[in-house]
């Protein structure tokens, strides 16, 4: 996040690089990117004869040098945008003659979703003498939260944990997804305002009592009632709550207590640097612990192997509620 800052500081200042190849898995950081040069750069009246978007499938790597060779009318640089480059990752490195001796008037932003160019071949080893090189990478879950809170602290908005990590397992590590239901929040919400778990369930349909979360919660309070009623709706709604995820979450929960059992310091800031998590969430953690010795926590993590399995459809014609079921039975009793 901090390279991205820099990087759309600079260009905010004019100092621009003749070429920009922004690669990468994570595609959110890459359209910001190339949305703010396309907005930022030339002013309104410039933009008409000098800035040009392409796209990958529909045009050659040749088509794109022919453009970035044009001079620009009436203005001091104009800019290309070619999205979607990665249609054209057989012939990319084709590009390397242009970005060795690019056009310092030309603004070249390659958009090279979901893939990374060869560090080895001529157009990485000439773009990264040349222009700017931008690789935008997936964000791991645990990190997905802070960030989260990072942005909507840019807009004036505050954020409770629990609701953080609502957004978190219902949306994943999709950036592009939790910003569009960001920016949602943001227009009905008035500034300085904290985003809540009831405002998630109400707005963005997130059930801030039954999900993931408060399962997970639930399992390490050894609460069976509230457990219970939890995996009852998941069975009724399977669609909406997939047990996939349900069992991925819980062996992450389950792994993370053994880890917790092996660290010498229960410090709450030492517990939540060693399993990355908010702070917030440890106490969750020390009940936990007390509720499931290491010799419990060992079954659970084999139990869920066999659930896993299982909701794969082998060894077992069980349906999603049994499966629930004979997961909650195994771990909590």
């Amino acid at each position: 996040m901090d390279e991205v800052k820099e990087l759309v500081a600079n260009i905010q200042k004019k100092q621009l690089s003749p070429i920009y190849i922004l690669m990468g898995d994570e595609p959110y950081y890459i359209d910001k990117i190339s949305d703010f040069i396309a907005n930022n750069v030339l002013d309104e009246a410039e933009r008409g004869f000098n800035q040009m978007v392409l796209y990958g499938r529909d045009v050659s790597v040749d088509d794109i040098v022919s453009n970035a060779k044009r001079y620009p009318m009436m203005a001091d640089r104009q800019v290309v945008i070619v999205k979607e480059a990665q249609e054209l990752s057989r012939t990319i490195d084709n590009l390397a003659a242009y970005a060795e001796n690019p056009l310092e008037s030309t603004v070249l932003v390659i958009c090279y979703k979901y893939k990374t160019l060869d560090k080895r071949k001529k157009l990485y080893k000439a773009a990264k003498k040349t222009g700017i090189i931008f690789e935008s990478k997936k964000m791991y879950e645990d990190k997905v939260a802070d960030w989260i809170r990072k942005v909507l602290a840019g807009q004036k908005y505050s954020i409770t944990p629990k609701a953080s990590q609502m957004l978190v397992e219902f949306l994943g590590n999709d950036l592009g997804r939790i910003s569009k239901e960001l920016e949602k929040l943001q227009l009905i919400l008035p500034k300085e305002s904290q985003v809540t778990p009831e405002i998630i369930e109400e707005n963005i349909g997130i059930s801030k009592d039954f999900n993931n979360f408060e399962l997970r919660k639930a399992i390490g309070d050894r609460d069976v009632v509230k457990a219970t009623k939890i995996i009852h709706h998941f069975a009724q709604n399977p669609k909406d709550n997939p047990i996939i995820v349900t069992v991925s979450m819980l062996f992450l929960f389950f792994t993370q207590l053994l880890k917790y059992h092996g660290l010498n310091d229960h410090n709450p800031k030492s517990v939540a640097s060693a399993l990355k998590i908010n702070p917030y969430f440890v106490k969750e953690y020390q009940v936990a612990a007390r509720n499931y010795p290491m010799k419990k926590v060992s079954y659970a993590v084999a139990t869920l192997r066999e659930i896993d399995v299982q909701t794969k459809g082998v060894g077992s014609n069980a349906d999603m509620a049994d499966l629930l079921k004979e997961l909650l039975v195994k771990v909590m009793l």
